[in-house]
């Protein structure tokens, strides 16, 4: 069991509506829905920072993912969630910007989520705890490394992905 598995965490309806309480790994366990929120960090030349996922993680260990990424806390706001996981996995801090939002579905891990996205000079700084390495990528090599290797991506990265350039990004 990981550390992170007692962590308690609201669950939501479809609606995205509080239903009750639970922990992280009764939730994942049982596929009930709840919240996250995605970050995509790029830097002023347009580059996409992607990030490896650590050896330790439970879901998806050592494959590469959004920016920043994580659950949403009880009584805790996306935008907050999303200003937390920036400063927790990248040790940064810049203004966001709401991207989009997806309904909770099997793609995204039963997780309501809420994409933001940020343009920065900050230069990320991974915690070694929930990344294992990092770099800037070019928007048309991250989507045809995606392409030609989907198994290298958590899934809903690659659903995030294909939904903000289908959005025109």
């Amino acid at each position: 069991m990981s550390s992170t598995d007692d962590e308690i965490l609201e669950v939501v309806d479809g609606d995205n509506n509080v239903t009750g309480m639970a922990t992280r790994a009764e939730i994942h366990h049982r596929c009930l829905f709840h919240r996250a929120v995605h970050l995509f960090v790029f830097n002023r030349a347009g580059e996409i920072y992607v990030q490896r996922r650590s050896w330790h993680k439970d879901c998806f260990p050592g494959v590469l993912d959004s920016s920043a990424a994580g659950h949403v806390e009880p009584g805790e706001s996306y935008e907050n969630a999303a200003i937390r996981e920036l400063r927790e996995e990248l040790r940064i801090s810049c203004e966001l910007k709401e991207v989009l939002r997806l309904r909770a579905s099997e793609v995204t891990d039963h997780e309501h989520v809420v994409l933001y996205g940020a343009v920065t000079d900050c230069e990320p700084n991974p915690n070694p705890d929930e990344i294992q390495a990092g770099a800037f990528f070019k928007p048309e090599d991250l989507t045809a490394h995606m392409a030609g290797a989907p198994e290298d991506f958590v899934p809903v990265f690659i659903h995030l992905w294909q939904a903000y350039m289908r959005e025109g990004n």
